[in-house]
């Protein structure tokens, strides 16, 4: 029976003794149980866990709480790349067609696509268990509300320009800076030879040769940016902005009539043909540029206008 003592007969005391080699070999039995249990437990976790790749209950816990992070960043980064796409069609529009149509800059990719800065504005996700997919995702969605910030920013200053787009039609300049009665184009715009500098050069406007003295009037509505009086290149000479992305340069007057800052009319008198600074006779150099750039200006001229029309639309104040 279990735990019944056991005796054995000692000869030199001629008597009986308990047996304690028993107790020490039940002892290494059950502790070879163990032992043995211990090492069968490894055995089966390591091949139910690796050679069986069969997971514990905490590993598949984990494994379902990963895989439902996994698809809850899929669906957020699902909506954010409509957003995305949303966002990136605005700023094309703005870039391409509303903006150019007030004459106003393009708003470069580095602008709207800005980093936000700030080194611990993701602080918060360090040393979490999914520190680098929930970082991405953070920086992402920071991007997209940048670039819905500089798109709102400038859809505020298109509103602005648009609540004045009844101005437009003054400012653009749509008129000859002379009577077109009286004068002659003698350059066109473009590639030419340059009867001083003996060379072939762009011609940055048209000249238009006349009679000295005769009147130089703004071709459009705005304010006069500059006016310069020297004694080669342009001469005297007068730069008006319009607003809206144009700008008019009139040179080689004779006389300036306008001072810096002052608004003009269409139709204004704001000096007399002449022939100050480089040039070979008496004529108006007259380039329209717009956003920094000079393009043609016969292409904001109208020769059929008839005298009666042209006095109508000109002042000669000044």
């Amino acid at each position: 029976m279990p735990g019944e003592k056991k005796y054995i007969f000692n000869e030199q005391t001629q008597s009986y003794e308990i047996d304690r080699r028993s107790a020490r070999a039940a002892l290494y039995r059950t502790g070879g149980v163990l032992l043995a249990g211990l090492a069968l437990f490894l055995l089966y976790f390591f091949l139910f866990t690796r050679l069986w790749d069969i997971d514990t209950p905490k590993a598949l816990l984990l494994e379902r709480r990963n895989r439902v992070l996994a698809e809850q960043v899929a669906l957020l980064n699902g909506r954010m790349d409509a957003q995305e796409e949303v966002l990136n069609d605005l700023a094309l529009r703005d870039n391409l067609v509303y903006r150019p149509v007030f004459g106003m800059e393009e708003i470069p990719a580095e602008t709207r696509h800005a980093p936000l800065v700030g080194e611990d504005r993701y602080a918060a996700f360090l040393g979490m268990e999914h520190q680098n997919l929930m970082t991405a995702a953070a920086l992402r969605a920071d991007g997209l509300t940048r670039q819905a910030y500089v798109q709102s920013l400038s859809f505020d200053d298109v509103k602005v320009y648009s609540s004045r787009a009844g101005d437009m039609a003054s400012c653009i300049p749509s008129i000859y800076p002379v009577n077109p009665k009286t004068v002659q184009m003698t350059s066109p715009f473009g590639a030419r030879y340059h009867p001083i500098r003996q060379a072939v050069v762009f011609h940055e406007g048209v000249d238009l040769a006349g009679p000295a003295g005769q009147p130089v009037y703004a071709t459009g509505d705005g304010v006069v940016e500059s006016t310069d009086v020297n004694f080669s290149g342009y001469g005297n000479v007068i730069i008006i902005d319009h607003g809206f992305g144009y700008k008019t340069r009139y040179a080689h007057l004779q006389e300036i009539k306008v001072t810096a800052g002052q608004v003009v009319i269409r139709g204004d008198r704001i000096g007399t043909l002449g022939s100050s600074g480089l040039s070979t006779g008496p004529h108006l150099h007259y380039e329209v540029i717009y956003r920094g750039t000079q393009i043609n200006p016969w292409n904001f001229l109208n020769p059929d206008v008839t005298p009666e029309e042209y006095n109508k639309m000109v002042r000669g104040n000044g």
